[in-house]
């Protein structure tokens, strides 16, 4: 049993795209973005996933609030099949989960200012009248270290980290109680990416949020989540604590990204660094076996045969790989 209960199951989780199609409409190819994911988010927890560009972490993201649809997989919101849900009961999910982009700008309407965007979902959800939507806009703005003054502003007129304020308010706006965060200060200066994941840290615990935490960057990962999974070419391959998974990584790939990362501390950087070798495989043809088993130096006949599952490591770490 989990120490806290499962607000998200994902089970058998997979998402193909197709590539090109053949003389009568069959693709020629697929993506395999992400394949044969099972994990849960515990309730209150931030959830760490990481990987190279190109590991499906986004994918997986957008699979588990049903902004795309599965090519085979369940995703259970406290244990019910999202993917199974009417037009009614779909929009009642969207006021409980939500979702932050690395790009908010992207996602905003250029042509609409600041309150109107965050009043939107309001709108659509019908949660309030127009008195009271527009009270709730400045209590947000407020909330994500903006001012009220703020609301009459369209989004070109703001920098990066105040457009990422504003799309966190817009997320806020409807009350959810789960948020997947895809890269959501990748795109930030340093300086900036700090006060933003110093909000994320303040808000989960003032509104008992549960996060999806999307990154490439271990240091702000393990920074923010409480757990860890780890993505290699639309598979998870390292699940576990975050304070275990940094200090006893289980699998080659989790070893060598970390290896990767610079270090700060003088008093630390006597340990050997490494730079992984050779480039992420082609989803549309992703090896037989192991599908690290190219880039790995550890590697078995046996890695390059037969796919390795998630097994228990010990003090809650799963890894999928053959070394014992």
């Amino acid at each position: 049993m989990s120490a806290a209960a499962a607000l998200v199951r994902v089970s058998g989780l997979t998402k193909h795209f197709p590539v090109g199609h053949a003389l009568w409409g069959a693709p020629k190819k697929v993506v395999h973005a992400v394949d044969d994911v099972t994990l849960e988010i515990r309730e209150g927890e931030t959830l760490g996933l990481v990987g190279e560009t190109g590991s499906g972490k986004s994918t997986l993201g957008r699979l588990i609030l049903n902004l795309l649809p599965p090519t085979a997989g369940r995703v259970y919101y406290r244990d019910e099949d999202i993917h199974a849900l009417d037009r009614r009961a779909l929009r009642r999910l969207r006021g409980r989960a939500q979702i932050v982009f690395q790009d908010p700008f992207s996602s905003f309407d250029p042509r609409m200012v600041v309150r109107d965007i965050i009043a939107e979902g309001m709108v659509h959800t019908e949660l309030r009248g127009r008195a009271e939507r527009t009270a709730r806009v400045q209590e947000l703005l407020r909330t994500v270290g903006l001012t009220p003054a703020h609301a009459d502003g369209y989004p070109h007129q703001f920098s990066g980290g105040q457009r990422q304020r504003i799309g966190i308010a817009r997320a806020l706006a409807v009350g959810p109680e789960f948020i997947v965060l895809d890269e959501p200060v990748s795109a930030l200066d340093v300086s900036v990416q700090s006060q933003i994941l110093n909000l994320l840290a303040d808000l989960r615990g003032q509104f008992g949020l549960t996060y999806l935490f999307i990154a490439h960057d271990l240091g702000v990962v393990r920074y923010l989540c409480t757990r860890v999974a780890v993505m290699y070419l639309g598979r998870v391959v390292e699940l576990g604590d975050s304070v275990a998974l940094f200090e006893r990584p289980q699998h080659p790939y989790t070893r060598e990204l970390l290896a990767a990362v610079p270090i700060a501390d003088p008093s630390r950087r006597h340990r050997p660094r490494t730079v992984l070798q050779g480039d992420i495989p082609s989803p549309i043809d992703p090896p037989p076996g192991c599908r690290f088993h190219t880039r790995c130096p550890y590697v078995m006949e046996v890695c390059r045969q037969v796919e390795p599952a998630l097994r228990d490591r010990g003090q809650g770490q799963l890894a999928a790989c053959h070394l014992d």
